[in-house]
């Protein structure tokens, strides 16, 4: 290849480079558009444990009243999520959490075999009722702080208490439920 034809396309690379730098200028001059007052879209998320702005906030029903209504097999099912870390059979060995069969009614330190977290333990002397195990399923970490448990917790009120009345199930003597 001679020297003209290098320069042609050198020449046709430039010409191109140009034919899009101008194009640009062009559109930009006539498609031209305002920058947005505030950018971005705004997403409203209400804050955990707060009602939404202006929206009245709503209290929870009993537990007794929610334990009424209280599904045993709605709650076997959202209890295959605590099946990762805890063993729900008569016997069964602690895992990553301890096991919770006839937790209801059992000390809230436990029994001296699952290494609890100094949070848990400092609940000595209180038993798992079926208010502590509400506010617990909730949200562990407002209840104990510094639990080792990585739970996020439940917001719906009904499926906690579908979970509680399966945990209260297991049970070779279950406590009763309070009243409504």
């Amino acid at each position: 290849m001679d020297s003209f034809e290098w320069n042609k396309i050198f020449g046709a690379v430039l010409g191109t480079g140009l034919l899009v730098f101008a194009l640009k200028i062009v559109a930009g001059g006539l498609f031209h558009g305002e920058p947005p007052e505030k950018p971005g879209f705004a997403i409203a998320v209400a804050e955990a444990g707060t009602a939404e702005a202006g929206a009245p906030a709503v209290a929870d029903a009993s537990i007794g009243t929610r334990l009424a209504k209280a599904d045993v097999a709605k709650g076997q099912a959202g209890a295959k999520a605590c099946a990762a870390c805890h063993d729900f059979t008569k016997g069964g060995p602690d895992k990553v959490g301890p096991n919770l069969y006839g937790v209801v009614g059992r000390p809230m330190d436990g029994d001296g075999k699952f290494a609890y977290s100094e949070g848990m333990k400092a609940m000595a002397g209180q038993n798992w009722d079926y208010d502590h195990l509400d506010h617990w399923l909730k949200s562990p970490k407002d209840m104990v702080k510094g639990t080792k448990m990585a739970f996020g917790g439940i917001s719906n009120a009904q499926n906690r208490a579908d979970v509680i009345a399966y945990l209260a199930s297991l049970s070779d003597s279950p406590v009763p439920f309070p009243a409504p």
